[in-house]
């Protein structure tokens, strides 16, 4: 287990978190966060001096294409198909989130 991760630090971060941990959980949080940080130190290991930096591991073509206009359906078309939709302000309703 990792020296530096203790008990208490791990009630910390749950506190941090706004998490409420009971002692088993915060003992066995210690446990597995500390082997996940022994398996990263063990990858900090690895030698990549010679592994060029790259954001994927398989080269992947380009996603990007170019800006077309392109005429796009008219307002009162488009709100026909809509559920309750306010035609006369031109508008969609939606459910409140909050």
């Amino acid at each position: 287990m990792s020296e530096q991760l203790t008990a208490a630090r791990v009630r910390r971060i749950a506190e941090l978190a706004r998490l409420k941990l009971t002692e088993a959980e915060a003992s066995l949080f210690t446990r597995q966060l500390a082997d996940i940080l022994t398996w990263v130190a063990a990858v900090e290991e690895v030698d990549t001096s010679g592994v060029p930096p790259t954001a994927h591991v398989a080269p992947l073509p380009t996603a990007w294409r170019e800006d077309e206009v392109v005429r796009s359906l008219r307002r009162d078309r488009t709100l026909e198909g809509a559920p309750d939709a306010d035609t006369g302000a031109g508008l969609f309703r939606v459910p409140k989130v909050l």
